[in-house]
């Protein structure tokens, strides 16, 4: 640990009265989690709204800024965090160490002359400084600006400029000097500082003259109405817009979903509850769970790199008992481990070991609904002989230690869902939006329902419009959007529901369902409404697939565009004793389109005839992030593909 930063938070000053939790309805009289079924509502004999009541009474006082100081005054030799090292290795912090970096970042920001309410971003990948800047902010009185590290300068400079940003914290002296053309156009930046130049050390430095007091005081002020952050949409459709969330949309969310998910971070075992984050922490999803981790005790980790060789080296070191995943990391995963085991020559053994896991995790699920009576004996043998053939090798590529996972993003669906939870590790699917400040639905544990997003997070309320949209109503929606010309917030849900723009459905025990996005929904000529997502995903999870986008509004048929997955390419080009060549030389390969066809043939079984694929071209290249095709959480740019495609895509409807 730098030397800049104090072992422990100042006492004197503190406020007294944290921001705290009051559980009301997670817990039974002894302790044990009871099951709280959710109320329902139906119209025409069709569920339309189903509601779960909070678990924990609403904070009233204090907000995110507390939580370090609090964590430091209850048990300050707690790990609360571990920080990645330049060497690799792995360094506890303490709840007092980490209470103490935050009090005097915080006071370096107070010493640059920032005042409460001024927005500070940062743009930086998963890390540990991350987190630290954030709570030093909130704990200085500011509001924090996320700024995807991937951004362009054209993307950065609108997020800045739209924030009145006066202050931007960025990872590399590249991230920073990249924006030296936009900087006339951000007149309100006043403060530049760089995590690789050693800066918050030197802003631990500037502060050390500040009373610790003077921090005491801007936490005081705060409350749970207070601005807490400017979270800005990825953007798949227009310009971003800024989502306004307060310290008390997070502890609505955050409180609600540590007694929910209790396994995760409630529960005591032998093994220490662990987070290793390396989804962004610019994207609320993420962002939440950190929070939320630091809130209940639970120890974190952040990895910076997605990048196989680095992610895996930091998963064995770090040991984590709970991951954060979109479906198409877990895609990966399991079609890799599908490939190493063909390679070995023992595919026949993989896929009997799948079919076992699924069965397994579908008799658990039974149980749990009260419509079976669990896994058999002979089931549970099967499912024991092939642990250490095929699930632990698994779980050792995560770590060894993995239980848990929180999946959210795009629907899972329920063949990988209920393998994962067979192979011993429980699958949390959610649903939500950066305006519900993460998850509005979420997998109940004691009564989950693979392949749906599960039941509203408690103190949620989930309605289905007329026309299918889903609407959410909850303490943990956003105070409204940014809007520096109208002067600040506009709301955004005047009558309390947020319209989504996503379709779904409720079935009769008030699980959720997503089908796909409102503005996406495709109309072909025919009149044809088709919900591209479920083509989209089922394709998404082959092997060979990397991408799909869905095509046919207006258009006589349904098509769609394919891109190659290449490490699943280069495993099958090896299984028939090909070398492996470059995607473009592929493009008319014979046997590549009937493995693609029967792909496609799958994935039209989940459609009527009208919705269903009648022709697909494979472009030579992937969709990126870069490319501008993929958003930062990985969804498509829908108008963007189209424009740079336009050739391949009218080339699909050529007569």
């Amino acid at each position: 640990m730098s030397s800049s930063f104090p072992s422990s938070p100042s006492a004197p000053g503190s406020p007294s009265s944290p921001a705290s939790r009051q559980t009301v309805a997670a817990v039974g009289y002894d302790g044990e989690p009871i099951l709280v079924e959710p109320e329902i509502r139906r119209l025409d004999g069709v569920v339309r709204e189903v509601a779960v009541p909070a678990f924990v009474a609403p904070v009233t006082h204090g907000s995110l800024a507390d939580v370090p100081f609090d964590n430091a005054n209850g048990d300050p030799e707690a790990v609360a965090l571990s920080r990645r090292m330049p060497d690799g290795s792995w360094a506890e912090v303490t709840a007092a160490e980490f209470a103490g970096q935050v009090l005097a970042v915080a006071k370096g920001l107070i010493a640059e002359g920032l005042l409460p309410g001024d927005r500070l971003a940062i743009m930086a990948r998963t890390s540990y400084e991350w987190t630290l800047m954030d709570f030093a902010a909130w704990a200085a009185g500011l509001v924090t600006v996320p700024v995807y590290p991937t951004s362009s300068a054209f993307q950065t400079r609108w997020i800045l400029q739209d924030s009145g940003a006066v202050a931007l914290a960025a990872e590399t002296f590249a991230q920073a000097a990249a924006l030296g053309p936009e900087r006339d156009r951000i007149p309100d930046l006043k403060h530049m500082w760089v995590f690789e130049k050693g800066h918050i050390e030197r802003l631990a430095e500037l502060g050390k003259d500040v009373p610790d007091q003077e921090v005491a005081v801007r936490r005081g002020v705060l409350g749970p109405d207070t601005l807490a952050t400017l979270i800005y949409t990825s953007g798949t459709t227009g310009r971003p817009k800024g989502c306004a969330l307060t310290h008390g949309n997070f502890f609505a969310e955050v409180d609600n979903a540590i007694e929910l998910l209790y396994p995760v971070f409630r529960e005591r075992t032998k093994e220490e509850a662990s987070v290793l984050l390396f989804l962004p922490l610019s994207h609320v999803f993420g962002r939440m769970v950190a929070i939320a981790c630091l809130r209940a005790g639970v120890r974190l980790g952040h990895a910076p790199s997605l990048k196989s060789e680095d992610l895996l080296g930091d998963l064995a070191a770090f040991q984590p008992t709970c991951l954060l995943a979109i479906p198409y990391m877990l895609e990966k995963v399991f079609n890799t481990a599908r490939a190493k085991a063909e390679a070995g020559k023992r595919v026949s053994s993989f896929d009997r070991a799948v079919d076992v896991a699924r069965r397994y995790s579908e008799a658990v699920e039974a149980e749990r609904h009260g419509t079976g009576h669990g896994p058999s004996r002979a089931l549970r043998t099967a499912r024991a002989f092939y642990d250490p053939l095929v699930y632990r090798r698994i779980r050792n590529a995560m770590g060894g230690r993995v239980r848990y996972m929180i999946c959210g993003g795009s629907p899972l669906g329920r063949p990988l869902a209920g393998f994962f939870a067979g192979a011993g590790i429980e699958i949390y699917e959610g649903y939500g939006l950066t305006e519900c400040t993460g998850a509005a639905t979420v997998t109940p544990p004691l009564k989950p329902r693979v392949g749906t997003v599960g039941w509203p997070l408690p103190g949620t309320r989930v309605r289905i419009a007329a026309d299918g949209e889903v609407l959410l109503a909850g303490e943990q929606l956003l105070r409204g959007y940014w809007d520096p010309a109208a002067g600040g917030v506009v709301p955004a849900a005047p009558e309390g529901w947020l319209a989504t723009g996503d379709i779904g459905a409720l079935d009769d025990e008030g699980y959720l369902t997503i089908t796909g996005r409102k503005k996406e929904i495709l109309i072909t000529a025919g009149g044809k409404s088709v919900a591209p997502a479920p083509l989209e995903n089922w394709l998404r999870a082959h092997p060979l697939i990397s991408q799909a986008i869905v095509l046919g509004d207006g258009r006589p048929y349904i098509s769609a565009l394919i891109t190659l997955d290449p490490p699943g390419l280069t495993h099958w080009r090896q299984m028939q004793g090909k070398h492996p060549v470059p995607v473009e030389l592929l493009m008319d390969d014979d046997e590549l389109r009937a493995v693609l066809q029967r792909a496609v043939d799958e994935a039209n079984k989940l459609v009527s005839r009208p919705e269903s694929i009648r022709r697909f071209t494979v472009l030579p290249v992937d969709f990126t992030e870069e490319a501008g095709h993929l958003t930062p959480s990985q969804k498509l740019r829908r108008f963007e593909i189209l424009r740079d495609f336009a050739a391949e895509v009218e080339g699909l409807y050529e007569r």
